[in-house]
């Protein structure tokens, strides 16, 4: 063994590529759950721009007003309300505001996604069964801040802190089944043909961006039923 050969394993033994018996030390993983792993990570150390993609197609898929994930056996539906503020990296804007009741939705908000702009920081109300919570969702680490919980079934000030405390452990899992959700169409073959230029006819308004929204969503639960099986 040359000493080119023996210095290439010492250095795959030391990052624990491989073991003492010279074999790899983990199964090949599929290519896609590489690409999923890889967006999680980049997701969870910070890389606003993933945070960004995440709240602007969180934003896109709400308009429908269909329940966007399930959690618990029960839908979550989403509704951006309020301010909302987009950042971008590029061009003459690189960061604007609007305010108003359903200003996330407005012609205004969806031509400057449009010209490259992305949601940074939104106000979100979360409907899951009976219950409504709300948050303002900041795209650095997905943050939840200033959280409105559902009204407090608890008399005791005791339960109440518990209820209190278990109500906050749900709003948090849903926003975490909502990135997940995310990342698996991220991740997906399904983003860059169908999912990217569906969000672009919607941000232009274009008559068929509802066909294209539908295409997608249907792409997606295909993709969803052929990774349970």
């Amino acid at each position: 063994m040359s000493k080119r050969e023996q210095a290439r394993i010492e250095a795959a033994f030391a990052r624990g590529d491989v073991g003492v018996d010279g074999g790899a030390t983990e199964e090949k993983q599929d290519e896609a759950e590489v690409e999923k792993g890889k967006a999680r990570e980049a997701l969870l150390r910070g890389r606003a721009y993933l945070g960004r993609e995440f709240l602007t197609w969180m934003l896109w898929r709400s308009e429908s007003g269909d329940a966007l994930v399930e959690y618990e056996k029960a839908g979550v539906n989403v509704l951006f309300m309020g301010r909302v503020t987009l950042r971008g990296v590029a061009g003459d804007v690189t960061e604007m505001s609007a305010k108003g009741t359903l200003a996330p939705y407005s012609t205004q908000v969806k031509h400057a996604l449009d010209r490259g702009l992305l949601v940074a920081q939104a106000r979100v109300r979360f409907t899951h069964g009976e219950k409504e919570y709300e948050a303002t969702l900041d795209s650095e680490f997905l943050d939840v801040r200033a959280a409105k919980l559902p009204a407090l079934m608890s008399e005791e000030e005791d339960d109440q802190l518990t209820e209190r405390l278990f109500l906050t452990e749900q709003l948090s899992a849903m926003v975490d089944v909502l990135v997940n959700d995310f990342l698996k169409v991220r991740a997906g073959k399904t983003w860059s043909k169908q999912v990217v230029p569906a969000m672009k006819e919607w941000m232009r308004g274009d008559e068929q961006g509802a066909d294209a929204l539908a295409k997608a969503a249907r792409a997606r639960g295909k993709e969803a039923r052929a990774a349970r099986h």
